[in-house]
């Protein structure tokens, strides 16, 4: 097959509208030739932001159509964002504003079908009444020809599913967070009389600000509809998880309390990194029952996690529908209160202020930077039945801070490099060179595959680097000895 030229494909591009005439003139200015590589007008056009590698590709296969929406081709698309079994959704342009939105387009199979489409825009229509921050919206329900599809807000970001495959898992404090933005929403989808019935990790997106927006709010009516219509080997509809619900709990359909029951699943995987029901295709696997009686309980999986978010989760996930929140209100009361007692508690160790009924008369304190949170839990609850007194920070440079500020804080600092990176080398230098901390007791804790860096470390006396695998009794009998040697040995 003949390969066409770069002006053949320019006037492809001017005759189907992906570029205008002042736009090409420009290119081929900056070219200085007409007598170009295809591949050289390619990368002009990205260069120039003209073009995108999803519109590039299509023309380079020759395709006339899927550039637009729209009768008169008022949406540009840009690119690909996702494909499911029912819908695409795309990233594009309202050309007469300019405005960037997320194009959700029912598949070519399903739009044939008017029972199939008629119910996807009615419950687009139904996501059009939704108008709250906590969900993304839908502005504009379009049914044009074969083609149906929504406008929605496009959220710049991720979804949750790929945000716990980087983070793996998250934070209490940020965990709470982004489940209190999802209870808001469906709060507020619950006064207006809606449900979900399709709550999961990749219908929470996570925007670059950290806020949390559920989407396909009403869309799961659609499976119901077409479930029947679906070959096997198609992945299973996404209310399958629900309804194995509704059968092993003896609830309706739309009943508010399953979306409380899938948010606590969500919270859980959040603070502990795992699903609490663990992903199979197998339907039958998936309506059976005893999937949820298998659940694990929060704590046994994870010890560490905050009693107040393990009580959110334990409610949430009851598999008594009474003994559940009755509201998602009801829910985000409660995770207010433990998000309040969370950031008292960090605020209380980043202070030095601790809470009524910790160990008593601790002889030292230490300054402890960890990012991990399970790590926290276990150096916390170790240092403390050593006898010290713990303040715990993330931040490593904050800790630094807090040392300049006021040198007698702690007695002496543990810096611990596996869930820091090579920040935490960095920073334990600084404070062996600053006037202020130069004299102060400090670890430094490497994983095995971090070894090399010691050879960086600026060591001393009462510097010291140890490298895993070390033991509690270790780590806190090399604190103790670091804190309890004399000045002198310190400054030698």
């Amino acid at each position: 097959m003949v390969q066409p030229t770069a002006e053949q494909v320019a006037q492809r591009a001017l005759d189907l509208g992906l570029l205008d005439e002042k736009q090409l003139r420009e290119v081929w200015a900056a070219l200085g030739t007409h007598n170009v590589s295809l591949e050289e007008f390619f990368q002009m056009l990205l260069r120039r932001e003209l073009m995108t590698n999803y519109q590039i590709d299509r023309l380079r296969k020759g395709e006339r159509h899927g550039f637009f929406f729209g009768r008169n081709k008022e949406y540009k698309i840009q690119y690909l964002i996702g494909a499911g079994t029912f819908a695409r959704v795309y990233r594009a342009i309202h050309q007469p504003s300019g405005r960037v939105v997320a194009i959700k387009a029912l598949r070519s199979r399903f739009s044939e079908n008017p029972a199939h489409y008629n119910l996807f825009l009615r419950e687009g229509h139904v996501g059009c009444t939704l108008r709250h921050p906590n969900i993304v919206r839908i502005d504009e329900v379009v049914s044009d020809g074969r083609a149906h599809f929504l406008v929605m807000e496009f959220v710049e970001g991720r979804n949750l599913r790929e945000h716990m495959k980087v983070r793996k898992r998250l934070t209490p404090e940020e965990a709470t967070r982004l489940t209190m933005d999802i209870a808001r929403g469906l709060h507020y989808a619950f006064q207006h009389g809606v449900t979900h019935r399709d709550l999961k990790l990749s219908n929470v997106l996570v925007s670059i600000t950290g806020q949390a927006k559920i989407v396909d709010f009403g869309l799961a009516a659609l499976d119901d509809a077409v479930a029947d219509d679906l070959p096997d080997d198609l992945p299973n509809t996404r209310t399958i998880d629900y309804a194995a619900l509704e059968r092993a709990t003896g609830v309706r359909k739309d009943d508010t309390r399953s979306d409380i029951y899938f948010l606590g699943c969500i919270y859980y995987h959040m603070l502990t990194g795992v699903a609490p029901l663990p992903e199979t295709s197998d339907r039958l696997a998936r309506l059976s029952r005893t999937r949820f009686h298998e659940v694990i309980p929060i704590r046994k999986l994870d010890p560490s996690v905050p009693d107040m978010a393990a009580l959110v989760v334990n409610k949430a996930m009851s598999l008594d529908p009474n003994a559940r929140y009755q509201t998602p209100g009801a829910m985000l009361a409660d995770l207010q209160v433990a998000m309040q007692r969370l950031t008292s508690s960090r605020a209380a160790e980043e202070s030095g202020t601790l809470p009524s009924g910790t160990l008593a008369e601790p002889t030292h304190a230490v300054m402890v930077v960890e990012a991990n949170s399970r790590l926290q839990e276990l150096l916390r609850n170790g240092l403390r039945k050593a006898g010290f007194r713990v303040l715990m920070t993330v931040d490593p440079m904050r800790a630094l801070q807090r040392f300049r500020q006021d040198i007698t804080i702690a007695d002496c600092a543990l810096i611990d490099a596996r869930g820091i990176g090579q920040q935490a080398v960095e920073v334990f230098n600084e404070m062996g060179e600053d006037k202020q901390t130069g004299n102060l007791p400090v670890v430094l804790l490497l994983d095995g595959n971090q070894r090399q860096w010691a050879q960086r470390a600026s060591t001393a006396a009462h510097r010291v680097v140890l490298t895993m695998p070390v033991t509690m009794k270790q780590l806190c009998g090399t604190l103790a000895r670091l804190v309890k040697q004399p000045a002198s040995d310190a400054k030698s």
